[in-house]
């Protein structure tokens, strides 16, 4: 089970605000995200797991759990979430892949928040009813109000994999093996809503819906 000391936690932000946070805009070359490079560098970053993560403080937060290799978070009211708390991830030239499961609710199952550069974007998978799928937030607005917004079926207790690959150019996310949003940088600013400011720089959660989450793994060019 994870620790979670107070000087672990990041602030808790209230979940009253829903607006999208302020962060400085990217400078972004035009070309759109590249495929990561055969030869990266590979990490696991469950690796050491009571040591880099610690418990999302947002108020409200489920008891998470460790179980083997999986990280268990129960739903909360309204959010359970780990984020990293270990030394300095890449901004961009990377990609991250992991592996998430919905086991009850009808929220998203999978919030993942990760650099874009100095600022942060997240990834939603199974908003709004268990459907909605974009990126949180592009120019300000949500996935529900963005271009990379879709609505795909999660199916309960069956293993998603999930990338996302960050260049000075874009942000490319695929869904088993399949790109399904590629987002140009140029142009554009990445925030994140109010509510998941807790989980910068990496974190993952969920809302009023329970999930697992596994092999998280941290590649590099």
């Amino acid at each position: 089970m994870f620790q979670n000391p107070i000087h672990l936690l990041v602030a808790v932000m209230p979940f009253l605000f829903i607006g999208c946070s302020t962060e400085a805009p990217n400078d972004a070359a035009p070309n759109i995200v590249a495929p990561v490079a055969q030869d990266t560098n590979t990490r696991n970053l469950l690796d050491d797991k009571t040591k880099n993560w610690a418990v999302t403080n947002f108020g409200g937060e489920a008891e998470v759990e460790l179980d083997a290799d999986e990280i268990v978070l129960p739903a909360g009211y309204p959010m359970t979430g780990i984020n990293w708390i270990g030394e300095a991830l890449p901004k961009q030239n990377y990609e991250i892949s992991l592996e998430a499961k919905k086991t009850d609710g009808n929220d998203f199952f999978c919030g993942f928040t990760f650099p874009v550069g100095d600022s942060h974007c997240s990834l939603i998978l199974g908003g709004w009813g268990g459907s909605l799928v974009g990126l949180s937030c592009i120019d300000g607005d949500d996935a529900s109000n963005n271009g990379t917004k879709q609505f795909r079926q999660f199916v309960n207790d069956k293993w998603y994999r999930i990338a996302v690959y960050v260049d000075e150019n874009g942000i490319e996310v695929k869904l088993d093996d399949k790109v399904i949003i590629n987002q140009a940088r140029l142009g554009h600013t990445f925030t994140v809503r109010n509510e998941t400011r807790a989980c910068r720089p990496l974190g993952i959660c969920n809302f009023q819906t329970s999930s697992v989450i596994r092999n998280i793994v941290l590649k590099t060019d």
